[in-house]
Parts: C-alpha cells; structure tokens; sequence
C-alpha cells in the first residue's frame, strides 16, 4: 500500500511540473516550430509580463535555448553576435535614449570577440574584458538600412561628434546600446530575464515581437557597426510587433 501512495505521489508532483511547464506558455506569440531553423533558435513562445516594477521578458524554442554560440574569429571586424530579441513599441526614453530615437529592443547575445558589458564580471574570474561569450543582456536601438542589406536592420550608430542622450550603463561603443546587467535565466527551452522599470506603466501599454537573428561587426566603427544579417525566426511572422503584455 505504501508503494502504491509513493507511485501515485510521484506522478502527481510529475503532473504539477508538467502543468507549470505548460502554464509558462500560455499567453503572448505562439509560432509553429519550423524545420528550417536550428532548435536553439527555432521560436515556438514569446512574451512579456510583469511582476510589480519588473518586466519578465520569456522565449521558448523547440531545442536547449542558448545552446549555439558565435564561432570566434580573432578580431572584432566580421565578428558575429547571436540573439534573441524582443522588439517592442516602448519609446527609447524610457531606458534613457533620446525619444524617437528608433525601435527599442531587449536583446540576450552572446559574442566571443568582444566584450561590450564593461561594468560586470559575467565569468568571474577578475577580468571585466574577457565575458562576451557568455549569454548576456543589453537594450538597443534599430532602425532600418537597406546598406545592411534591403530592409535590413542595425544597431543605429552614434556619428562621429554627434552627443545623443544615453543610459548611464552604455559601455562606451558608438552605438545606441545598454548593458545593464540584468542576467538572463536559461532553463531548457527558454530564456527569461527580468527588468526593472522606475514606469512599470511603459511596459503594460507596449507591443513585442520575438527575434533569433545573427548580428555582424563590421569593418568600419561609423559605418553601420553593426548590422542583422541573418533573421533566423521571427515569432510573428512579419515582425508586426503583435504582442500584448499581460496577455
């Protein structure tokens, strides 16, 4: 009788995690998994909730998500950057950029040529300049450049001279980038993150979409740094920014 109860203990506790797996999917973008795309990659859930002052920004994939990393080059021109993104409808003043300044996105990458979180020991090891290739996280700002390729999206680049409004962790490229810190959380299928918002009501009202994409050095420091060459998933579909948080 006691190994009976034991049994039927056990596939209670299964059951409670298999419904609080399923649960974790429930609400924001649904994508049918595609064959096409690596299992690291391939978008089957996005989305964006809160929990008090923070943002909860969750994606599942079909495969182990963060399992594919960059190949390393040896020198930051040509040098990729894998990601997973979400963009959303959220003005970039809200994290400290210049409004209007292009679409906001919370992106997790990861990159074994360069470092750019140059305020944070992700590996521990007593060197701020050596941790790129660990997932980390980072706010940009995109805008569309057919010099990219047509339609193309980059990281908008800071000319030369030019004094746009930055958030205080901006890690010094000429970019309109954040590194906050904020660490993401991997757990089989997914990544999570979770950001703290001083106007938690930004994120309520905003719109998302998921992204895998590869990113790309490029050779030249104001001339489209940093370009997206290769859109592994979009969630939508059609990057319409569909989301609801909360929903």
């Amino acid at each position: 009788m006691k190994f009976v109860t034991a049994i039927i203990a056990v596939v209670l506790s299964l059951s409670a995690l298999a419904a609080q797996a399923h649960d974790g999917h429930k609400g924001g973008i649904a994508s049918a998994p595609a064959k096409t795309v690596k299992a690291p990659f391939d978008i089957v859930h996005t989305k964006i909730t809160t929990e008090g002052n923070l943002a909860v920004f969750h994606m599942a994939v079909s495969g182990k998500a963060g399992q594919s990393k960059p190949s390393k080059v040896g020198k930051l021109a040509g040098s990729d950057v894998f990601s997973y993104v979400w963009p959303t409808t959220i003005d970039p003043s809200a994290v400290g950029f210049d409004q209007g300044a292009g679409i906001l996105a919370f992106a997790v990458t990861s990159h074994p040529d360069f470092d750019d979180t140059p305020l944070y020991d992700e590996n521990g090891d007593g060197n701020l300049t050596n941790d790129g290739d660990l997932w980390h996280s980072h706010w940009v700002v995109l805008q569309p450049d057919d010099a990219c390729g047509k339609g193309a999206l980059k990281v908008v680049d800071i000319p030369a001279g030019a004094k746009p409004k930055l958030p205080r962790t901006w890690p010094g490229l000429p970019l309109l980038i954040d590194s906050p810190g904020y660490t993401p959380v991997f757990n089989a299928d997914s990544v999570e993150v979770k950001v703290p918002f001083d106007d938690i009501g930004v994120v309520t009202q905003a719109g998302f979409d998921g992204v895998t994409s590869a990113l790309r050095v490029n050779a030249s420091v104001h001339n489209r740094l940093l370009c997206v060459v290769d859109v592994f998933k979009v969630a939508s579909g059609k990057l319409t920014l569909p989301g609801k948080v909360n929903q």
